[in-house]
């Protein structure tokens, strides 16, 4: 509870700085942020308790749902199931946002404005989207499960469909892992070269949330930009 007051404390001084400039009310202002809260809260399908960054990006959809008329129809039942920040090299971040699979498709259709609408709100972090998926240990001699692991929940496929849902709407048009010296494996992953003027900008942010999501090192390149 006291973390929750916490984070609606800073909301609501955020709010309180840019009202205060409208000169607005503090009363009206404080039972305006609270439902504006309460309302963004509602954004975020998660058992758990929220934190900054996912109450940030909640806050972000809700306003974009009230104020950018062709995205409200589309937006209004979609949620995320989490939120966090990735390192990507030289101080800079990126925002990845985790959306449960049943709506993946429906955020796919809107996903290349709803982005850019993000990236101007997070003007200093590229921001992606990833579906929510879990892995099941694979099964043992000794272990009760009698359900048989779908392929979908093997560590194999989650991580394939992570480079999918990265690139997206892009195809990966090949991949290749290379084994260094030292033992090292590299994925290198060939995209549909149509893309490359929209999409190279964001390769490294690529690389940086694909190793912090799985520990593995994946290099992005266009067909162009590769000898064969």
């Amino acid at each position: 509870m006291n973390m929750i007051k916490i984070k609606f404390a800073r909301f609501y001084n955020k709010s309180l700085q840019l009202h205060f400039k409208e000169g607005r009310p503090a009363a009206w202002l404080f039972l305006l942020s609270l439902l504006i809260y309460i309302m963004a809260s509602h954004k975020i399908a998660k058992n758990g308790p929220a934190d900054e960054i996912e109450l940030s990006v909640a806050q972000a959809l809700f306003d974009l749902e009230n104020n950018v008329n062709d995205l409200k129809k589309e937006l209004k039942p979609l949620q995320i199931s989490s939120a966090k920040e990735v390192e990507t090299g030289n101080g800079k971040k990126a925002i990845v946002i985790f959306v449960p699979v049943p709506q993946l498709k429906a955020f796919h259709k809107i996903q290349q404005r709803l982005t850019r609408e993000l990236e101007k709100k997070f003007s200093d972090r590229h921001v992606v989207f990833v579906a929510q998926r879990r892995i099941m240990a694979k099964p043992t001699r000794t272990s009760r499960a009698k359900q048989m692991r779908p392929r979908s929940r093997t560590l194999t496929s989650v991580h394939e469909k992570l480079l999918e849902d990265l690139v997206y709407p892009t195809e990966i048009t090949g991949k290749r892992t290379r084994v260094q010296a030292d033992q090292k494996r590299i994925i290198k992953v060939f995209l549909d070269a149509k893309d490359s003027t929209s999409l190279e900008y964001k390769l490294d942010t690529f690389c940086a949330v694909y190793r912090r999501l799985t520990g593995k090192e994946v290099v992005f390149e266009f067909p162009a930009h590769h000898a064969e």
